[in-house]
């Protein structure tokens, strides 16, 4: 098999290939992947996830994921749960009826005072009225699972990884990149993240119902002190369809700041003790070039409010950029040609869910193809 695109969701499918008794030749861009799976949380997000086969695809990759750490250890997994904060009675409102619906038990969550919140996370010494803690999130860390997963994938043979080449041509059985190099397989899988723009890639998404989705993120130095879960904020709450129940119109209109960039507060601790925190929803392309302040000190400032002190000095601020199935679908699979097949659009689940993802597409579409 050649795979194409060594991000999270083409180097699950390489897992998968491998599982499957295939060899794989995995042809990636940049000489180190650098796109939506290193920019991101880390977060393996089950909380979110819409009631049906999303939440289901969820529970499988959660699992999936602390199956495959157990073989690469330096994928960082840790099964901190997260910590969903309300700081108005109408988001408690809302919390109250998610844990009182029938998915509750297998999502893991329960509804916490305040005082529970602090039990639960004691770095949270500031200003909320309670929360909800979900057991079953968990986290990996974004910098290091891909190389984690490479190398564990490269010590059990049969796979090789192709850094620094762009795809020039892709047809039945074979990939061409810039060097004019071809790389032949049974099966060719196209794993494009958000680079579709132009040349082939562009030629094999035609007309999918796929749109692009900028983010702003930063990171700041080491806390100081080990935030035992993931931390959300109420605004999560109109963002993840996992919260969709009828307290969720009653909820007070987001703060402007918040509706003009489409935010919420997203909060994850790297195995440094530095603090992801995030972030925006762009949609309008031409994405900008730059980050705009606003969002962050809006971020900083929320969190700030939950901790109950002072954030760390910022060290480093980014701008990331996934695709985004259209209609609710949880990513967008197509077999343009015989022989290849494409996947891509899990938009920002793509962390959580992209071991599923991989083990359906081998599941209900290659196998069944062959």
């Amino acid at each position: 098999m050649v795979i194409v695109g060594a991000g999270v969701v083409g180097t699950m499918h390489a897992v998968w290939a491998r599982r499957h008794g295939f060899a794989v030749v995995h042809v990636e861009r940049d000489a180190e992947p650098r796109s939506a799976t290193v920019r991101n949380f880390g977060l393996v997000w089950v909380s979110g996830r819409r009631v049906g086969p999303e939440l289901d695809l969820a529970l499988r990759a959660r699992h999936l994921w602390q199956e495959l750490a157990a073989a690469a250890p330096g994928v960082g997994f840790r099964p901190d749960g997260s910590l969903t904060l309300a700081q108005r009675d109408d988001e408690m409102a809302v919390i109250e009826q998610v844990v009182a619906r029938s998915d509750a038990g297998v999502r893991g969550v329960e509804m916490l005072d305040a005082d529970g919140v602090r039990t639960a996370n004691p770095a949270l010494r500031g200003r909320f009225l309670g929360g909800m803690l979900c057991r079953t999130d968990a986290v990996v860390e974004p910098g290091a699972a891909l190389p984690a997963l490479r190398g564990w994938l490269t010590a059990s043979g049969g796979y090789t990884f192709v850094g620094g080449r762009t795809v020039t041509a892709i047809d039945t059985g074979a990939v061409t990149d810039h060097t004019g190099e071809v790389h032949s397989g049974d099966v060719v899988l196209v794993c494009p993240g958000a680079e579709h723009t132009a040349g082939p890639l562009a030629e094999l998404l035609a007309g999918a119902p796929i749109r692009r989705v900028m983010l702003q993120m930063m990171q700041t130095e080491p806390l100081g002190q080990r935030l035992t879960t993931s931390i959300a904020d109420g605004d999560s709450m109109r963002y993840y369809p996992g919260f969709d129940v009828p307290a969720l119109a009653d909820m007070e209109p987001a703060a402007d700041v918040v509706q003009r960039y489409a935010m919420q507060l997203l909060v994850s601790q790297r195995t440094s003790g530095a603090l992801t925190i995030g972030d925006t929803h762009h949609y309008d392309e031409p994405f900008d070039f730059a980050c705009d302040e606003v969002p962050y000190v809006h971020l900083a400032q929320r969190i700030e409010s939950l901790l109950g002190r002072p954030l760390p000095p910022v060290v480093r601020r980014w701008t990331g950029v996934y695709s985004q199935v259209a209609d609710n679908q949880v990513c967008w699979r197509n077999q343009p040609t015989t022989g290849v097949w494409v996947v891509t659009g899990p938009g920002g689940r793509g962390m959580t869910l992209s071991p599923a993802i991989a083990e359906q597409t081998w599941a209900e579409h290659i196998v069944t193809t062959r």
